[in-house]
């Protein structure tokens, strides 16, 4: 009985004015040798660790609040509460708090927290607590002396606390509400004003002793009335009309718990009163009613610890939620219930909320979300998608380790990821709201920061760090109902790319199923964002997806995009790899012959100094400062004819100088060494990566590989390649994002830095794909 009845949690108070839950404990009060005085411990029911040591100062002014907490400063700006769990419990420390300092446990506060210097000013106001504040008889006549007598104690902390003693220990509250029902059945307007000011002024002394008499169930729609009758209104205002006819309460599952019912009701009503009928407080006012965000928070606190302990409350909420019996209105409710839960979860502090959100899945949260997000009502699907943003942001790895079960766990092809990207490529929303809001979710999950974040991964889980990206890069979702006239099963990158792939230059034909419209480029632009975002945080996976799918090559289609900013998104993607400085990048680009359609873009500009003039003007920059030997060459070779008439910049100039400067460097190695000393067989790319960029040579000269073949050449062949490379690995690196080399991983013994200029000189004899405007 004595570890219930001392069980509490401790709560800080953090800058922004929020509780912080440091854990749960039992308090006792014991001399500290050390503190040279009676102090409060509260150790963790846990392990038994010290949650807190704090000496009981006879300066420390300590306040009992709803009968279950005590709250104290102990420094400036660090605020501390006990939460009790019995009263019994805070009603004995309590009283050995009072019996420390001297006072009467009686009170709700043991003195005023007041500096010298107003001790100094204010001598009169000194005097022993115990004299209370002598109170105007509760008279239609005193209304008005009644009102001066509350606002003009607001300055003095002291006598605040002494009125709010007198109204407490005098019932006055119950007696100046009577006066209003009557002043309202006479239409005393001048007597209403009055009494507006009076209960405005009981709100700013901030005592929770009062606020549990005002927020009772017997007085709280008196108070609203009274705070109707602002003076500076012409006519007063209908609050107690719109809380009982137009806010009603919606028991989608009937709540059989009484108090958690009138929980409920107490706080939608004082939370209405701090946030629509108070006025913005001024700085002067502005911490006159932090008991009253306190009194709410901890409501919340409460209201979510019921409904959670409910166990049979939830499991019938989530079985109707599923049940495809349910009507349509009654579903809707449902969710909208399941995200305001949500919201009021946010009032926990982390260890409460990692328990709340356990308890969510598994009642089975996602199964549920799911199902509720693939259907047609719109509101259902927003209110769906809010549920699924607490989950992603709250445990993004709950999510992926569901997402990446699923598929083992059901032969269904309804999975989470693809109701998800579906939702995204199919948002009818004009500015693609909820397109936007998915695409942050999805790349919350995919962010190799948080992978880590919430357990300990070890080297070897990077192969799930694999398996998840792909599962998001590969999801097929049904988008056969789309808005958008989405073909069925297409990838995210599928949809991407056949965007304007069959749109040729010249043509006036039109893709039927991918339209270049605003609304679809705005979504093209997202799933590019996406994907640079992947090739920035995950460079060694999505380097075998661009290969495997010749992706560049595709996005960078989208050049021909009369929207300029979809244009910008794909030279950003193709700006991302190059700034990777990969060589094995690069040489996939300079096969690709990948720069054509950039210089055709920048040529379709022409004198044009905007944005996407800058941005691929930065681009050749960017290989001339690094000096990316093999992009120089390939850009000089087959590209600098139609670049040299540009001259209001530096940079195709520098260019061309950069491979000049190259080129007498590689004559004069050539002409010291010996032939056979420089044709080596060391090489940093080893025979399968060079196997892989030769074996097309024997194409014919200047006419362009098929698309067909290019893929096939990559499917195959750097397939073959990456499987050796993975053969070599002893590990993957999550936190690098890199292969880790076997011990028994070969290495040259000698290796000279000029031994890539013959090949560099080989590949250079390749005659590159060109366009009209390139050569005319």
């Amino acid at each position: 009985m004595s570890d219930t009845r001392r069980r509490v949690k401790v709560y800080t108070l953090n800058e922004d004015r929020q509780w912080d839950d440091r854990g749960t404990g039992h308090v006792s009060s014991t001399f500290v040798e050390r503190l040279k005085g009676t102090s409060l411990l509260v150790r963790a029911e846990s392990d038994g660790s010290l949650l807190l040591e704090s000496k009981i100062s006879p300066n420390t002014a300590y306040q009992k609040q709803q009968d279950t907490l005590i709250v104290w400063s102990e420094a400036d700006n660090y605020d501390l509460a006990l939460s009790f769990q019995e009263k019994a419990g805070c009603d004995e420390i309590w009283e050995k708090i009072c019996q420390v300092q001297g006072k009467d446990p009686a009170l709700d506060i043991t003195q005023d927290p007041i500096d010298e210097s107003e001790e100094e000013r204010f001598p009169e106001e000194i005097p022993e607590t115990s004299h209370l504040v002598e109170l105007p008889p509760c008279e239609l006549s005193r209304l008005e002396e009644i009102a001066d007598l509350v606002t003009s104690v607001l300055s003095s902390p002291i006598r605040r606390e002494k009125l709010a003693l007198a109204l407490v220990s005098e019932g006055y509250i119950k007696k100046l509400l009577g006066l209003f029902r009557v002043c309202e059945d006479l239409d005393n307007r001048e007597g209403l004003h009055h009494l507006y000011e009076i209960v405005r002024g009981v709100l700013f002394l901030n005592k929770a002793a009062l606020f549990e008499v005002m927020f009772s169930d017997d007085c709280i729609m008196d108070v609203v009335g009274c705070l109707e009758y602002d003076p500076a209104l012409v006519q007063p205002k209908r609050h107690r009309e719109f809380l009982t006819k137009t806010a009603k309460f919606k028991e989608v599952i009937p709540i059989t718990d009484s108090e958690l019912r009138q929980k409920i009701h107490q706080t939608y009503r004082v939370q209405y009163i701090q946030d629509i009928i108070l006025p913005t407080p001024s700085v002067f006012e502005e911490n006159f009613l932090s008991t009253l965000t306190s009194f709410i928070f901890f409501n919340k606190v409460e209201i979510v610890s019921m409904l959670q302990e409910d166990e049979k409350f939830l499991t019938e909420v989530f079985a109707q939620l599923t049940d495809e019996g349910t009507d349509d209105s009654k579903r809707r409710e449902l969710v909208n219930f399941v995200k305001e839960f949500c919201a009021f979860s946010q009032t926990l502090q982390p260890q409460n909320r990692d328990a709340f959100f356990k308890t969510l899945a598994n009642l089975g949260i996602l199964p549920a979300l799911e199902i509720v997000m693939g259907m047609d009502d719109l509101q259902v699907r927003a209110a769906a998608t809010d549920i699924f943003s607490y989950l992603v942001e709250f445990s993004p790895s709950m999510v992926r380790e569901f997402v990446m079960q699923e598929p083992q766990q059901t032969d269904d092809d309804v999975l989470l990821i693809n109701v998800v990207i579906k939702q995204m490529i199919c948002d009818s929303d004009p500015e693609l709201g909820g397109a936007v809001q998915l695409m942050g979710l999805l790349r919350t999950l995919i962010d190799p920061e948080n992978m880590l974040a919430s357990t300990n991964v070890s080297k070897t889980n990077g192969h799930r760090v694999s398996e998840f990206l792909l599962q998001v890069l590969h999801a097929c979702p049904d988008c056969s109902s789309s808005v958008l006239s989405v073909p069925d099963q297409l990838t995210l990158t599928d949809y991407c790319v056949c965007h304007l792939s069959d749109l040729q230059e010249g043509s006036a034909k039109i893709n039927p199923v991918c339209p270049d419209n605003f609304q679809t480029a705005q979504l093209l632009a997202l799933i590019l964002e996406l994907l640079t975002f992947c090739v920035e945080h995950h460079t060694y996976h999505i380097k075998t997806y661009i290969m495997n799918k010749d992706l560049l090559r595709r996005v960078l289609v989208l050049m021909n995009s009369k929207h300029t900013f979809l244009a910008l998104c794909a030279l950003r993607f193709m700006r991302r790899i190059i700034g990777l400085k990969d060589e094995y990048y690069n040489r996939y680009i300079i096969k690709g012959n990948l720069f054509e359609p950039v210089i055709n873009a920048l040529l379709d500009n022409g004198t044009r100094y905007n944005l996407l003039n800058s941005a691929i003007i930065e681009l050749f920059e960017f290989i001339k400062v690094e000096d990316i030997k093999s992009l120089i060459a390939h850009i000089v070779d087959n590209f600098y004819k139609a670049l040299e008439s540009i001259e209001y910049v530096q940079t195709f100039k520098g260019l061309k100088g950069r491979y000049e400067q190259e080129k007498d460097r590689q004559s004069q190695r050539i002409s010291s060494f010996p032939s056979s000393r420089y044709r080596r067989d060391a090489r940093s790319l080893d025979e399968d990566e060079e196997l892989w960029f030769n074996d097309d040579d024997d194409d014919d000269e200047g006419e362009p590989v098929e698309k067909s073949r290019i893929e096939d050449d990559f499917s195959d062949s750097y397939g073959k390649y990456m499987e050796a490379k993975k053969a070599c690995c002893l590990d993957y690196d999550v936190t690098q994002d890199v292969c880790i080399p076997s011990q028994t991983t070969l290495v040259g013994l000698v290796d000279y830095p000029d031994d890539e200029d013959e090949e560099d000189d080989d590949e250079e004899e390749q005659s590159p794909r060109k366009r009209p405007r390139l050569t005319s």
